[in-house]
């Protein structure tokens, strides 16, 4: 993480680098955990990391020029759908991540796509001048499917000096007021936020309930439908490798798990055709790469990254 994010952890000791090395034993010889796809629920598709801002933070260093991760076709997008109907699996939730999605040009292509196939359709984005080029395409889109299509739009704090710290100058008024734009047309919207590591998430809440308000935005912080507050991915600081005796101590199952229900497609720069990811949070870890088909990808993942403890288990968070 860039230490000059305001949402850097001040003084976190680095990751001991005996952890995070096999994918079966932690560094203390204990088996380490995994976790079992029960059914895949949510398909996430990466659209490509070009986006129109760079963020100090970002997990996957999204920004105007990183095309690591390329932007997927229309043509690449179907063929998974195709898979999903062919094999009867039990997905109800297309979502998309980016970078910025509505900078693919084929992003009103694929969510018509997606939306005709009766999924849930769920698409993250900053809500500013990439998405706003779309308006007539999305109202049209709106007017047809309705609630079935969701916009979540990422604020990273409920101020604008900690916003634009982290997101750049100029950042904050433009989403709030694709926010706005959104919610006056009647979109099914939903914001994923964040806090300061001196903040507590009830602080944090009642802050980013008090804007909401003040801009008349239908954004219930209470409603994890409605508003997510995402915790922090520092994979340089050091943090606790999760065994299979932690299930129980924590009182947490491995069912509940973001990967027990769901896999990222994402293709590579100068890949022939796109692989399918673990999760959304690791896209570049060659040890996440589940292979080139949901099927391939339908096997267990071991817990082998600081992110599979800080996040998903520690934290309790998930993408969808």
């Amino acid at each position: 993480m860039d230490p000059t994010s305001p949402f850097a952890i001040a003084d976190a000791p680095p990751l001991d680098p005996a952890k995070f090395r096999d994918p079966l034993i932690t560094a203390k010889g204990e088996p380490r955990a995994s976790v079992a796809m029960t059914g895949l629920e949510t398909l996430w598709f990466n659209t490509g990391t070009l986006c129109n801002l760079a963020c100090k933070s970002c997990y996957i260093e999204s920004s105007p020029r990183n095309d690591a991760l390329v932007y997927l076709s229309l043509a690449e997008v179907t063929a998974y759908l195709d898979e999903i109907a062919a094999s009867g699996l039990p997905t109800r939730e297309i979502a998309f991540t980016g970078g910025e999605p509505f900078m693919n040009p084929d992003m009103i292509a694929i969510l018509e796509l997606c939306l005709s196939r009766g999924f849930a359709t769920l698409v993250l984005s900053n809500a500013m001048r990439p998405l706003r080029r779309h308006e007539d395409a999305l109202l049209a889109l709106n007017a047809h499917y309705g609630r079935q299509l969701t916009i979540r739009v990422s604020l990273d704090h409920y101020t604008q000096a900690v916003h634009e710290a982290e997101r750049g100058g100029n950042s904050w008024d433009k989403a709030i007021d694709g926010l706005q734009w959104l919610a006056t047309n009647g979109f099914a919207i939903a914001v994923a936020g964040r806090h300061l590591a001196h903040e507590s998430d009830a602080r944090a809440r009642a802050g980013f309930a008090a804007l909401f308000a003040q801009h008349g935005l239908p954004v219930d912080v209470g409603n994890p439908l409605s508003f997510v507050m995402f915790p922090e991915m520092d994979a340089s600081a050091d943090i606790a490798e999760i065994s299979t005796g932690c299930w129980d101590i924590l009182g947490k199952s491995p069912d509940a798990m973001m990967c027990a229900t769901s896999r990222m497609v994402v293709k590579h720069r100068g890949a022939e055709r796109p692989t399918v990811a673990a999760c959304t949070l690791l896209p570049y870890d060659p040890g996440f790469d589940m292979g080139a088909t949901l099927a391939e990808a339908s096997r267990s993942v071991s817990l082998n990254h600081p992110h599979c403890a800080r996040f998903c288990v520690l934290g309790g968070a998930s993408c969808s």
